[in-house]
């Protein structure tokens, strides 16, 4: 469904309820701890994984997991992995499947070996676009469902602006055009969705524009994008992945002066409830980019920057560096922020119950 097609934010409301009308399962978070340590998706180094972190798991103070390659030397271990931490899982007070996830886009970003070999950019380049996109979808879907994952970091909704640039550099963008954007993202995460594999949109509002060597994993990124181009262009497959019910957003760290002149998307409550949840309807679980981010080295430490993604509207955090600590780190602050009083309770419990909800929906 392309941009004109689009629904309403309350239209694409009533399509989600699939993932936001499920009720959290009745064991859950009974300490600040814990219910911090829900809104944690953790990392770590090679191809074990720590005792600190199945610990974090068994004590019910994690959300989930990312896994990149370093964790992967082969499907065998990454299965092991998976199992051990869900026999974790099955010792924690939160009964609900863990966040397993990864980045498995198709074509230069893949973590696992093996489907979707096309990129984004040969798919939105293809005949019958719909129907590779759908494939894909399906591909990744099963690729990461038979190695025990849930929730795949992909599709990318970024409509590239030039040849070359920052997104498109690595094929990651499916087009030029917001409707085929909207149209391709739509047919692989419902694909995905099939295979029971969760999809999360990104990255919010769009990185389309960014030139080639703009990384906010790097350093601060500024996109002066006027706001009729954000809104007509960068945001409109948004709208279409809501309709079809994708359940996570993952927010840009650039900043928007556009939408707010002074901090990174995710750490902005006018971009994360402003344009996501109040002007598009989004209902289900945001996701922060990598928390280690460069962009974000103006705005503290770990913790400091965990609080602050929470304060804008953050519901997971994701501590990506593989660095076990660095989600123990997040999830103290978190804590902290809840006891003291610089979080409002009711809505960190909100974005709890949100994250217990799409772990419910999972397997």
């Amino acid at each position: 469904m392309g941009p004109s097609q689009a629904p309403s934010s309350a239209s694409a409301d009533s399509a989600e309820p699939t993932w936001r009308t499920l009720t959290p399962p009745a064991a859950g978070p009974v300490t600040d701890e814990q219910l911090a340590g829900q809104r944690i998706v953790y990392s770590y180094p090679g191809p074990v994984v720590p005792d600190s972190v199945l610990a974090a798991v068994r004590g019910g103070r994690a959300a989930g997991v990312i896994f990149f390659a370093e964790n992967i030397p082969d499907t065998a271990t990454l299965r092991t992995a998976v199992d051990r931490l869900r026999e974790a899982q099955r010792q924690s007070p939160v009964a609900a499947p863990l966040l397993l996830m990864t980045d498995q886009e198709g074509g230069r970003v893949r973590r696992l070996p093996g489907a979707p070999e096309l990129s984004a950019r040969e798919v939105g380049e293809s005949a019958d676009a719909v129907a590779v996109a759908a494939r894909t979808g399906t591909e990744a879907g099963r690729n990461l469902a038979a190695a025990g994952l849930n929730v795949n970091l992909a599709p990318v909704l970024d409509v590239y602006e030039a040849p070359g640039n920052f997104i498109d550099a690595k094929h990651r963008s499916y087009g030029q055009d917001p409707a085929v954007v909207a149209d391709l993202a739509a047919a692989f995460a419902v694909a995905q969705r099939q295979e029971g594999v969760a999809a999360t949109a990104k990255h919010f509002p769009g990185l389309g524009t960014a030139p080639a060597g703009m990384n906010t994993d790097a350093g601060p990124v500024s996109l002066p994008v006027p706001l009729e181009r954000l809104r007509s262009a960068e945001e409109a497959p948004y709208r279409a992945a809501l309709a079809v019910g994708v359940p996570l957003v993952m927010l840009s760290w650039a900043v928007y002066p556009a939408l707010d002149a002074e901090r990174p998307a995710g750490l902005s409550p006018a971009v994360v409830r402003g344009e996501l949840r109040e002007r598009l309807g989004f209902r289900g679980v945001t996701v922060t980019d990598a928390l280690e981010a460069g962009a974000l080295d103006g705005f503290g430490d770990t913790g400091a920057r965990a609080v602050a993604a929470a304060a804008a509207g953050m519901d997971l955090m994701l501590c990506s560096a593989r660095d076990a600590d660095q989600g123990e780190r997040a999830a103290q602050s978190l804590a902290g922020a809840l006891a003291d009083g610089r979080l409002d309770r009711a809505g960190f419990t909100a974005a709890a119950a949100r994250i217990a909800a799409l772990r419910g929906a999972l397997r």
